[in-house]
């Protein structure tokens, strides 16, 4: 669990963005190629601590493993609609 707001703001940016991607045709490996390239860039800079970037690492492979993250909603059918 991520508890550093530093952390928590480059978590909630990398899964909006790996979202958008998937949204936009993307699939696994690119996904995977963005979230190591990101990480790289965090390293590089020192943007965040070592030890915050490893967890932001496990957090965010963990998210890309959950298919349910990048499930399309369902929308309604012409009949429900009618009903409400």
């Amino acid at each position: 669990m991520l508890q550093d707001t530093q952390t928590i703001r480059h978590y909630q940016k990398l899964t909006d963005a790996l979202v958008e991607m998937w949204n936009r045709g993307y699939r696994f490996d690119d996904l995977r190629l963005y979230l190591d390239g990101y990480l790289a860039a965090l390293r590089h800079t020192n943007g965040l601590e070592p030890y915050l970037i490893h967890r932001l690492e496990e957090e965010a492979a963990r998210y890309i493993h959950d298919s349910s993250n990048f499930e399309m909603p369902q929308t309604q059918t012409q009949t429900e609609a009618d009903y409400y």
